[in-house]
């Protein structure tokens, strides 16, 4: 694979991540840098390790990761979009808003917006490619694209933080439907 096609692979697969970035980061209301750097690394990291566990499960298990991905990332970013949704909507305080943007939902989001990573990974498997670079590439387009969509979102989060935040997660949940109807094949 040329660079230039690495290039365009590692920035597809961190365009989810980044939209996902502006909206907690103007959920958040004014997210420190640190905050952007943590997000950054956790989506960096589960979408570089995501291609690489789809790449290892191969020929052999595509067939149980193609069953099954589509559910999960359903679930995952419905679950994680309907949460932004009730919060958003319910407007809690302080300490409500920093739980609803725990490490597990960080986790969460990020192991949701990266399922479609692992679906590569196991097409990359067929062909003759360096993983651990595309991997890299990929983790290290979702640390960057995660991190300033963390800063772009408290830059409008003052302003329109709640709005974001439900538009976000009607994004997730779309997202989510997206990837779940593409797959039962009701789109093509």
């Amino acid at each position: 694979m040329s660079p230039f096609g690495i290039a365009v692979l590692a920035v597809s697969m961190s365009v989810d991540a980044f939209a996902v970035s502006v909206g907690r980061g103007a959920a958040i209301g004014r997210p420190r840098v640190s905050e952007a750097l943590r997000t950054g690394v956790v989506f960096g990291v589960i979408e570089a390790l995501t291609p690489v566990l789809g790449w290892a499960a191969g020929v052999a298990a595509s067939q149980y990761v193609a069953v099954v991905d589509h559910w999960i990332a359903f679930l995952l970013l419905a679950g994680v979009g309907v949460h932004m949704l009730w919060s958003a909507v319910r407007g809690g305080g302080g300490e409500d808003r920093n739980r609803g943007h725990s490490f597990i939902v960080l986790v969460a989001t990020a192991i949701g917006t990266s399922l479609d990573a692992m679906a590569v990974g196991v097409s990359l498997a067929f062909l003759e490619v360096n993983i651990v670079t595309i991997a890299a590439a990929i983790g290290l387009a979702t640390f960057l694209m995660s991190s300033g969509g963390i800063l772009l979102g408290r830059l409008i989060g003052a302003r329109l933080g709640r709005t974001a935040e439900m538009l976000a997660g009607v994004a997730l949940c779309g997202l989510g439907m997206f990837i779940l109807l593409e797959h039962l094949g009701v789109i093509a």
